[in-house]
Parts: structure tokens; sequence; C-alpha cells
């Protein structure tokens, strides 16, 4: 069909023509600059945190005083995984961290629990980081099956079974409940997709909790209500997919969200395959009273990554 041209223009066709233009500024993916003075979110029923250590390591690499500023021009309530010492100054901007590191050196989702030379060291760093959760009134602390191989570096070092690991995650995270239960914080373990091998940051070959069948049967076992599942919505769509019926299938297990777009991890655009409106839909469908965290490495401007991403997660 050819566009109508000069006088002969009608006012439908006009009007079309503006709408058209307005809804190809507004989808998901557009470009257009965003200011920090627009709030991206605004109904607030889903409550929305920024994950520190993806835009204090990518993309323009923000402080944590930066990055708080940018939470509450956003309509974000958090900034997640950041260390206990910045706590202060979460408070100072009206923020908290809606879920907490685990206090383990190095990449801390390689020696889990699944894996019982590393209990020590887990239990000390979560409980420390539970009391300065319990201090802070903040409800979370984050946990991980670990990487199936008995030195998590070295491949040719043995595998733990399936079922010792198992076993090996449910006591661990047994000894964490208690003294969860104790401080008013929960534990949640996080699923992690095996398949993405681009980068350590995008996925984890040797994940002994890639399942979120396994994930959801360990935290069953374990009996607390101090012990949940961190739902990462990247992770499950690559390795189990069918999201919101998993979503619904382990609402009563769900105590934390992640988000990140897929392929890729990148923003939560049009150029990846996961409809995130649905998912935070369900979210409200099944009581979820939580935190979603926005955990996308960002591939352009940050904070216009952001509110998109929080836009359109305002459901």
């Amino acid at each position: 069909m050819n566009a109508p041209q000069g006088p002969d223009l009608s006012r439908r066709a006009a009007l079309g023509l503006t709408a058209a233009a307005v809804g190809a500024a507004t989808l998901p993916g557009c470009t257009t600059p965003v200011s920090d003075g627009g709030k991206a979110i605004t109904r607030g029923q889903i409550k929305q945190s920024i994950v520190y250590w993806c835009f204090h390591s990518f993309g323009e690499k923000w402080d944590i005083d930066t990055m708080c500023r940018k939470a509450r021009s956003l309509g974000c309530v958090s900034i997640e995984l950041c260390s206990s010492k910045h706590y202060p100054v979460l408070k100072k901007h009206g923020l908290i961290s809606a879920i907490a590191p685990n206090g383990v050196s190095g990449r801390a989702f390689m020696k889990g629990l699944n894996n019982t030379d590393f209990h020590k060291e887990i239990f000390e760093g979560t409980r420390k980081n539970i009391d300065a959760c319990s201090e802070f009134g903040f409800p979370n602390v984050i946990a991980f099956n670990g990487y199936k191989w008995r030195d998590p570096a070295n491949p040719k070092s043995g595998e733990i079974s399936l079922e010792e690991g198992a076993k090996n995650v449910i006591s661990g995270l047994k000894e964490l409940a208690r003294y969860g239960e104790k401080k008013n914080v929960t534990i949640n373990i996080e699923m992690l997709n095996t398949r993405d091998d681009s980068s350590p940051s995008h996925g984890h070959p040797g994940y002994q909790g890639d399942d979120m069948d396994y994930v959801a049967d360990i935290v069953k076992a374990v009996g607390s209500e101090r012990v949940k599942i961190l739902f990462d919505i990247y992770h499950v769509q690559i390795m189990n997919g069918d999201v919101i019926r998993r979503l619904k299938q382990y609402k009563d297990l769900i105590g934390h969200i992640h988000t990140a777009g897929n392929p890729g991890r990148g923003e939560l655009d049009d150029t990846q395959e996961i409809h995130y409106p649905g998912c935070m839909k369900a979210l409200l469908d099944i009581g979820y009273t939580g935190y979603v965290g926005q955990e996308f490495i960002p591939t352009r401007d940050a904070y216009q990554g952001l509110h998109e991403a929080c836009h359109l997660c305002d459901v």
C-alpha cells in the first residue's frame, strides 16, 4: 500500500501514521535516550532491584552511590548482591539489598554445598552475611550447589554424583536454615545453566544444579521456610523452558527472581525470546511478594536498558 501524499492526506491516515510513529518509539529495544528524570516503575506491584555486579563490572561501571541514585530515579527499591560494606549507603538512599552474597571468596558458584570440603568456608561466610542482613533488616542471602568436580577447577579430578551432591546440599542447607531461622533471613539456592559456555557470566558448564526439578527436590527435602529457590528466568529458560508453568508449579518454593534476556544475557528488549510481561503477570497470579532483580549485562547505554527493563516488568 502506498503512503498518502500531499494535501489529500486524510485525517484518518494522518492519525494512523502518528500512532505508528509513537508505537515505534516505545517498542522494547528502542534506543531513544532516556533522561534520569522519569521513573520507569509507576505501578510498583513488582518490587524491582538492580543486581550490583552487572552494572559495576560492565558498561559504565557505576560506583555504589551512582547506582543508588539511578535506582531511585527508576523507582527500584533495592541494590542486591553487593558487599555489606555498602549497606549504610543503601540505607542513606532509602534502599535495601534484596539478596546478599554468601561471603565465599572467588567464584562462589563453583565452591558449593555439594562438596563438603567447602562447607566450613560457606558456613562462615554465609553466617556473617546473614548477620549483616539481620542487622539492616534485609531478607535474603544466596547459596549454590557448586561444580560437580571434586576440584571445581579441574574436570579430571573426579565427579561428585548427583545423589551425593544432593545429600551434601541438603545437609548444608539444613545447617544454614537453623541459623537463618534465628535471624529471620532466608537462604535462596540458585539454579544455573550449563549450556552457555561463551563466558563465566553467561553460563556455568559443570554446575551441579542446572535442572529446576533437581533443585526443587533439594529444597523440599530441607523442609524449612527459610530455604527457597532463586528462580533465575534466564537460566531456567535455557535449561528447562516452560517458564510460566514452572513459576506456577514451584510457587511455594520461590524466594527470589532474576531476569536477563536470552540468548546473550543482555537487555530485556525485542532481540531476545523471553516474554517478560507474561512472566511478571504470572508472578502476580501466584501471589509472589518477593523481589525481581534485573541481572542482565548491559550492551548499550546502561540506564536506557534498565529503564526499558524496569518499565517492561512493571505490570
